[in-house]
Formats: structure tokens, C-alpha cells, sequence
């Protein structure tokens, strides 16, 4: 396995945005540097002009088979997994299979479940893979969250916005640009890669409305997102050691980067060892599925063979995710 991302380059401090939602914060009288200390995001990054989330995805896709040393005419499996998309129809994917000159007889399409994404789609791909149904397959994710930004300053700084408004858009100005791909194949052709090793999921789809994003906006019950969410994690961890996983004294934790708050919660609900526990939404905001597996492929430059990974996330829905890497 193979994992490689790529940064947006346009960085956006949330003094910025702080500054773009000005006339609204001192109307509502609230205070500025909310998204830095509430959230502990100082900047996020959104694309340069000319650039989009799939052609992101693109070059991520294509850093990874380069790095894995697969050529795109061995991949039989293409997974998109964005939250973004431009349009309902085609996939996502089948712009990236084209840009990447995957082979005719490589399957593409798009799996879509919030920020569960990725590890979703690796998942699906490992199965596929020992099944026997192909030998490699490519997971990508592009994310732009600069247009839901834009839309969400404007609807912010209307006189008619209130401070429940604000409070329930406050999780979309969290959001940050980036792109992630991975590169999975049979772990008998390749003894001294990465390795999936399995995981486990979870559904609290009770907890379908608690946050609800489109185009136009996220709304999120924030308390409500972490309480569940936390609940629902901890069900998980427990279940899964009950069925004799043992995560305890894992070498790396890597979760879905969201807040201060929530990366907080984890950490003391399931007793994470914190230094373990790499941290990139600072400086990169949560990137929906691509938050994962980036923070991921900046890990595996100090990560050493035989190390052992977890990823783990939560994603709208509610639905958890624990997957378990050996490195």
C-alpha cells in the first residue's frame, strides 16, 4: 500500500475569515478568534484559480502509483470518494480515470459516506483484491470547501443572520482544500509493504440530521455531533476488543482531523497515548475523507517497518470506522 497527498496551495488564516465575517461578528456581538480557540483551526487552504478538487485528485492518484511503482494499465479498480462533486452524474471517478489513462477494464465509481469515505474505500478495495476479482486498485479523494465558504460569508454578513445561524454554520468554516490517493494490492506480491490488517464499523444512523451538508451549506448540532459521535466510538472500541482486537498500545493513532474538542474527547475517552496521536487540522482544517489518509502520508515519513497503525474517524450519518494498518 501506498498513500500520497497534495496540499492546496492558497493559504486561508481564520484571522481571514474573522475579517470576511466582520460586519456580522460585532452586529451578533460575537467574538473574533472563535475558529482558534474553540476550534483550534489557524488556517486552512483552498485551490488556486484554474484548479479543481478532481484534477487534485488527479495527481494525487498519479503520485501514488509512482511511488508504489504500479502502472495505471494494472489498475483494476478506480474509487472516488469526495464529499465534493460539481454534478449528480457521471461519478466523480470517471473524470479521474480518464485524466490517470486507467485501462477500459478498470471498474470506477464513487463511494460516498462523508468523512468515512477513504477508509470506506480502502476497505472495499482490500475485500476486492482477496477475493480475487482485481489485483490493484487506486483510492482518491479531492475536496474544495472554498465555493460552501464563500456561500456560507455571504449568508452570514446578511442583516437578517442570527447568532443560532452562526452557530450551526460554524463547522463549515472548519473545512480546508486538499487531495489523498492510495494505491492497494496483494499483500503476498509485495511481503515487505504496508498492510491492511482489518477493523471494524459502527452505525448510529438514528444520528442522520445532526449534520446535513450540500452545496449551499453545512448545518451541524455540534454538542450533538460530539456526543453521539463519542458514544459511538467508544461502542466500537469496545465491541472490537471484545472480539479480540487489541488497539491499546498502537504506534500511531491516526484519526479524522476535525477540532481541538473532538480530537480532545477521543484521546480521553478511549485512554490514546496523546503523543501518538498526530494533529493537522491547525493548519489544514478538516478535509472531509482526504483529512485521514493526508495526515497519513505526512506520518509515513517517521513511521518504521513493523510499526502498527490505526485509523480511525467519525463521519455524518453517524458512522465509525477503525481500520488497522501494519506498517
Amino acid at each position: 500500500m501506498a498513500v500520497t497527498s497534495v496540499q492546496a496551495p492558497v493559504v486561508m488564516t481564520s484571522g481571514e475569515f474573522d475579517e470576511r465575517l466582520g460586519p456580522s461578528l460585532k452586529r451578533l456581538r460575537l467574538s473574533k478568534k472563535l475558529l482558534e480557540r474553540v476550534a483550534g483551526v489557524m488556517e486552512r487552504r483552498w485551490w488556486s484559480e484554474g484548479t479543481s478538487f478532481d484534477d487534485a485528485a488527479v495527481e494525487a492518484g498519479g503520485k501514488a502509483l509512482a511511488e508504489a511503482g504500479i502502472e495505471p494499465g494494472e489498475i483494476g479498480l478506480l474509487i472516488n470518494t469526495s464529499v465534493t462533486r460539481r454534478n449528480l452524474e457521471p461519478s466523480v471517478a470517471s473524470k479521474i480515470h480518464h485524466d490517470l489513462g486507467l485501462p477500459s477494464s478498470a471498474m470506477n465509481f464513487d463511494v460516498a459516506n462523508a468523512c468515512l469515505g477513504f477508509v470506506n474505500g480502502m476497505t472495499l478495495a482490500a475485500n476486492m483484491i482477496d477475493s480475487g476479482q482485481i489485483k490493484y486498485a487506486l483510492v482518491v479523494a479531492g475536496e474544495d470547501a472554498q465555493p460552501t465558504q464563500e456561500t456560507t460569508f455571504r449568508r452570514l454578513n446578511a442583516e437578517d443572520s442570527t447568532r443560532e445561524d452562526y452557530l450551526r454554520e460554524f463547522a463549515t468554516l472548519t473545512l480546508g482544500s486538499g487531495a489523498a490517493a492510495a494505491v492497494i494490492g496483494p499483500a503476498d506480491a509485495h511481503p515487505g509493504a504496508h498492510r491492511i490488517v482489518g477493523g471494524v464499523s459502527r452505525a448510529g444512523t438514528e444520528h442522520h440530521k445532526l449534520c446535513v451538508g450540500g452545496p449551499s451549506g453545512m448545518y451541524t448540532d455540534t454538542k450533538g455531533l460530539l456526543d453521539n459521535g463519542l458514544e459511538l466510538v467508544v461502542d466500537a472500541w469496545d465491541e472490537a476488543h471484545q472480539a479480540g482486537w487489541n488497539w491499546k498500545t498502537m504506534d500511531r493513532y491516526v484519526t479524522h482531523q476535525v477540532s481541538n474538542s473532538y480530537t480532545n474527547a477521543i484521546i480521553k475517552a478511549v485512554g490514546l497515548v496523546r503523543d501518538r496521536v498526530p494533529i493537522t487540522f491547525p493548519k489544514w482544517g478538516n478535509v472531509g475523507p482526504a483529512s485521514l489518509p493526508m495526515t497519513l502520508s505526512q506520518e509515513a515519513k517517521t513511521l518504521k517497518p513493523g510499526d502498527r497503525v490505526l485509523c480511525m474517524g467519525v463521519g455524518s450519518g453517524l458512522n465509525t470506522a477503525m481500520l488497522e494498518l501494519a506498517w
